[in-house]
């Protein structure tokens, strides 16, 4: 009986080690953001707080400097919020038009067209950065919100079409066929059967670039101005800003915010995002 139930306690023995592994710094973070000064000089890095105190919160939401502008992080968290919101969705519904159009509406030279598209995925995004530039420039989008969100579209479209694409193949053509006899176009295919079927890529996807966009750092460095900076900016000037005394339970409270975001949606859509990728999202 010891031996058939060892494996099984093995391997439960080996996730919880691994789960204690990876949630340590979660934890080394919200310990050290309740602390105050005087216990962070004097305590160890695990100990809890002998009280929780919520000041180094309010400082980082609303008061820290990040360099000279001392309003927190509250307006670089809205930039990331007024960003992440319309790139996600944008993102999304272009590469759910492009996955069907590429799996259920073939036309010749469509399987190269989507080859070439894969490119972007393996693509390193530092390569783009200069014609990125020059186009936001040419468009007039230069250190705007406007041109972080085209930016993350544009980045994140090769991404999206292969997951709706790959999902899309797994559609009996049959019936999209059933429906073009019945008089159904394009669009009405698209809202009104493949899009219901949709369920887990959409929610894949849609996880998956809410991620990407919300903890870039790399394009917000490079195409914000000083009133567009989103959050992960505002958290690296926040870190390196020189103070006579460093405020680590200010850095790890603000560090805690900037993930909050992914870290409820993982909680919340954990499971469909899961779901999802069993579904297909990676087949084909």
């Amino acid at each position: 009986m010891i031996t058939k139930h060892l494996p099984r306690a093995l391997i439960y023995g080996i996730l919880l080690i691994a789960a204690l592994f990876f949630l340590a710094p979660l934890y080394v973070m919200l310990a050290t953001s309740f602390k105050d000064a005087a216990q962070i000089r004097s305590g160890n890095l695990l100990s809890w707080p002998n009280s929780l105190n919520f000041e180094s919160w309010q400082l980082a939401w609303s008061s820290a400097c990040t360099g000279v502008d001392c309003r927190g992080l509250k307006p670089y968290f809205v930039n990331s919020v007024i960003m992440a919101v319309p790139a996600v969705l944008i993102s999304t519904a272009w590469g759910a038009i492009n996955g069907y159009v590429l799996s259920l509406w073939k036309f010749t030279g469509s399987e190269v067209l989507f080859g070439f598209m894969l490119f972007g995925v393996f693509m390193p995004f530092q390569v783009v950065l200069l014609p990125m530039s020059q186009v936001l420039g040419y468009l007039g989008l230069s250190s705007s919100l406007g041109g972080l969100i085209l930016v993350h579209c544009i980045a994140g479209l090769a991404g999206t079409t292969l997951f709706f694409r790959n999902y899309y193949t797994a559609i009996p053509k049959e019936l999209v066929n059933a429906a073009r006899i019945d008089g159904a176009g394009f669009w009405r295919i698209f809202f009104r059967i493949v899009i219901p079927m949709s369920t887990p890529i959409l929610m894949v996807t849609l996880i998956w670039q809410f991620t990407n966009i919300w903890n870039d750092f790399l394009f917000g460095v490079a195409f914000s101005g000083a009133d567009s900076k989103p959050i992960t900016v505002g958290l690296n000037n926040m870190a390196n800003t020189s103070s006579s005394v460093k405020s680590y339970n200010v850095d790890m409270a603000a560090a805690v915010i900037a993930g909050l975001p992914t870290m409820l949606v993982y909680v919340l859509a954990g499971q469909y995002f899961v779901k999802g990728l069993t579904a297909g999202a990676v087949k084909g």
